[in-house]
């Protein structure tokens, strides 16, 4: 008896812990959508911002965020992956390739404004590339590489040592063991990491601060080198540096970013799901 009540006991301490969790996010979502949806109509998400502004609707907001994201996975994932592989599948265990997977885990735990700032040295004043696209993607790309990296390995690890053997069994070399068996068999666990990177780095507002934001522009980009405007970054001046600023376009700004972060997050979940399902293990 004894050991059931504790197992009872230990079931409400958890189930407590989750609601204290689950809760105070489910309020703050719930008062972004209930403040939020008034502001939302076709030319808030399509039509340029004017009055300084307080008026009109924030289209190179959403599509500089977008922009900023693809360029992020395009200079990210092949890199981050192919770190993976690198560490999973080639490296032998030694001080070095210890001394990389601690370097990496470091690097996970560094404020985003500290890469801003990197950013900022590297590819804006050292390499001249101004303010831009291109800046700004490369120093969201240097930022989510840990995660990608350090996911991706773990998943890559996690394929049962048999199919190895197997490829090679048949006369498989070594890359094509990794391209056709590994990696099909470790995609939903890179897709996650890559998730979490990519959600990071469409949320983040310091790097871009320092390396593409535009305070107000009201056009799109025409190239990668020229700045843009993205959500986070027009959330927080729109909230703190814009006096007078209604509350119900602030909080539809915020709802419009929740909704494209929580759209990324659902079409990357489906496609980590159809490889899911076709996993034979």
């Amino acid at each position: 008896m004894h050991r059931y009540r504790v197992q009872k006991i230990g079931f409400v301490l958890l189930s407590l812990a989750a609601l204290l969790v689950v809760v105070p996010i489910l309020l703050v979502l719930g008062a972004i959508v209930v403040r939020g949806l008034g502001a939302i109509d076709w030319e808030f998400l399509t039509a340029m911002p004017r009055d300084g502004m307080k008026a009109g609707g924030i289209l190179p907001a959403i599509v500089g965020t977008l922009i900023l994201t693809l360029g992020t996975a395009l200079a990210a994932i092949p890199v981050g992956v192919g770190g993976a592989i690198y560490l999973s599948e080639y490296a032998r265990d030694s001080w070095w390739t210890r001394s990389i997977r601690l370097a990496i885990i470091n690097l996970a735990g560094i404020p985003s404004v500290v890469y801003g700032l990197f950013g900022l040295g590297l590819f804006v004043l050292f390499l001249q590339f101004g303010t831009s696209i291109f800046a700004g993607s490369l120093t969201l790309a240097i930022m989510t590489l840990p995660v990608i990296i350090s996911a991706s390995e773990e998943a890559l690890r996690a394929v049962p040592t048999e199919f190895r053997t197997v490829s090679a069994s048949l006369g498989g070399t070594k890359w094509q063991g990794i391209a056709r068996i590994v990696l099909p068999q470790a995609m939903p666990g890179i897709i996650t990491g890559v998730i979490l990177g990519l959600l990071r780095a469409a949320g983040e507002t310091a790097p871009i601060l320092f390396t593409v934001a535009a305070f107000y522009l009201p056009r799109l980009p025409s190239s990668i080198y020229d700045e843009t405007m993205a959500l986070p970054y027009h959330l927080y001046v729109i909230s703190t540096q814009v006096p007078g600023m209604p509350l119900d376009v602030q909080y539809g700004t915020a709802l419009v970013l929740l909704l494209l972060v929580l759209s990324l997050n659902l079409a990357a979940t489906l496609l980590r799901s159809y490889f899911r399902r076709r996993r034979q293990w």
